[in-house]
């Protein structure tokens, strides 16, 4: 007997809960806003971000950027 193949939809297994992987100290991002005046997350503060020097804080901005689009459903 043939094994029956089913298609994957395009997510491996290996990719399966990647989310949850991708955040390692929540709300650091959200701290760092907060130190530079913004009321929480903003887009501002996103592209502050993005522009920083500091490459962990580049990464986090990234982050909720893709959440964001994520949220939207885009």
């Amino acid at each position: 007997m043939a094994e029956k193949i089913t298609p994957n939809k395009g997510k491996s297994k290996k990719n399966k809960g990647w989310i949850q992987k991708a955040v390692k100290k929540k709300g650091a991002f959200t701290e760092y806003c907060k130190k530079q005046g913004y009321n929480g997350v903003t887009e501002a503060c996103i592209q502050k971000g993005l522009k920083s020097k500091n490459p962990t804080t580049k990464k986090r901005a990234n982050l909720a950027k893709t959440f964001r689009k994520m949220a939207k459903g885009k």
